[in-house]
C-alpha cells in the first residue's frame, strides 16, 4: 500500500511518498521525496505519474526471487519477467482509483466462458454474460445454462475459501448443484467412489484422496513465502489435477482454487484459454511424465495473456 507521509524537519514540513509491500516474506519500501508541504497530492496522483519508475523498482525487488529459477520456468527467460511486470503493474493500477464492479464482473464472464467451455460447454460468451448479468436461464441448453450460474457463485466464493477439505468441497457443491452428467443423473455428492483414468494417467484411488488432499494443503501452507508464488500455484495445480478428487468438475475447480492462491499471494488471476485446451491437456500430462518446463511455459503463456487482458479492461475505466 502506498501513502503520502508528513515529515517535520526543525520547522519545516516536507513530503515523502512511501509504498510498501511483502513479496515471499521479504519487505519492499520505496520512499520518493517530494519536497516542501504545499499544495496538497494525492498518493494516487504521484502513483500515476510515476507509475512506470514505481513499477521498475518494485519489479527490480521481485526479480532477486525470480531470477534462480527463470530457466527451468520458460524457454523465453524474458516471459517471466514481462508476467512479473504486468502483474505488479496491474496492482498498483488498482491502487490509484477505485474501478468499477464491471471491470470483476468481466473478467469473471471471460473466465467462466473459457473455463466451462474447456471442459465441454458450447454456450456463446455473449449468452453466459447474459445469464450472469440477469439470472436467466432461458438457453436451448439448461445445464450449461445452470453450470454458468453456478459458475458465478463459486467464483464469488473465492472470497470465502480458505485451504481446507471443506472449502473444496463447498467450491464442488456450488459448481455443480442441480447439475446433470452426461448420462443425464445428477453430479454426485462429495469425493470420488471410482477409479478414474485422466488422458494416460490413473488419477488417485478414491480411499487415498482425502489423505492427499490434506498433504498438498499442508505442503502449500509450509511453502508459502517460500516458493516463489507463481510456481506454488502451477504446483499446486498441477497436483490437485492429478489427484483428481471428483468424479467430475476437476478442472472447474482447480483452476478456482488456482486463482485463490494467485490472488492470496499478490498476484491477478488468470484465464486458461479455451483455444489453448489440447495445450492445456499436453502440458499437463508432460509435467506428470517429469517434463515440467513445458507446462511451466504454458502456464507463463496464459497468465501474461490474461494480464494483458485485465490491462485491457483497466485502460477501458
Amino acid at each position: 500500500m502506498s501513502s503520502i507521509d508528513k515529515v517535520e524537519v526543525g520547522k519545516n514540513i516536507y513530503l515523502r511518498f512511501v509504498k510498501k509491500s511483502t513479496f515471499m516474506r521479504k519487505k519492499f519500501v520505496v520512499k520518493e521525496h517530494l519536497g516542501k508541504y504545499g499544495a496538497p497530492i494525492t498518493k494516487e496522483k504521484y502513483l500515476l505519474d510515476n507509475l512506470d519508475k514505481i513499477t521498475k523498482k518494485e519489479l527490480k525487488f521481485r526479480l532477486a526471487s525470480l531470477e534462480p529459477i527463470k530457466k527451468e520456468l520458460s524457454h523465453n527467460e524474458k516471459l517471466p519477467e514481462k508476467v512479473e511486470e504486468k502483474a505488479i503493474r496491474i496492482n498498483n493500477l488498482k491502487e490509484i482509483k477505485k474501478f468499477p464492479e464491471s471491470v470483476e464482473t468481466d473478467f469473471a464472464i471471460k473466465f467462466i466462458f473459457n473455463s466451462n467451455n474447456i471442459e465441454g460447454s458450447k454456450i456463446p460468451e455473449e449468452v453466459v454474460k447474459k445469464i450472469i448479468e440477469t439470472g436467466n436461464l432461458n438457453y436451448k441448453n439448461k445445464n450449461e445454462a445452470r453450470e454458468a450460474l453456478n459458475s458465478i457463485a463459486a467464483f464469488e466464493y473465492l472470497k470465502d475459501f480458505n485451504f481446507n477439505l471443506a472449502s473444496i468441497k463447498r467450491l464442488y457443491y456450488l459448481s455443480t448443484n442441480k447439475l446433470l452428467m452426461e448420462n443425464t443423473n445428477p453430479y454426485p455428492k462429495g469425493f470420488k467412489k471410482v477409479d478414474l483414468v485422466v488422458g494416460n494417467s490413473l488419477t488417485t484411488k478414491p480411499k487415498e484422496v482425502e489423505k492427499e488432499l490434506k498433504e498438498l494443503i499442508k505442503w502449500y501452507k509450509k511453502n508459502k513465502g517460500k516458493i516463489h508464488p507463481l510456481v506454488l500455484a502451477y504446483d499446486f495445480h498441477l497436483r490437485y489435477e492429478t489427484i483428481h478428487p471428483f468424479r467430475d468438475a476437476n478442472g472447474r475447480t482447480g483452476r478456482l482454487i488456482l486463482n485463490k492462491m494467485l490472488m492470496q499471494n499478490g498476484y491477478p488471476p488468470i484465464i486458461v484459454y479455451k483455444e489453448n485446451k489440447n495445450a492445456y491437456f499436453n502440458a499437463i500430462e508432460k509435467a506428470r511424465d517429469g517434463r515440467k518446463k513445458q507446462y511451466y511455459q504454458f502456464m507463463l503463456e496464459q497468465t501474461n495473456k490474461s494480464y494483458d487482458f485485465i490491462l485491457e479492461l483497466l485502460g477501458r475505466c
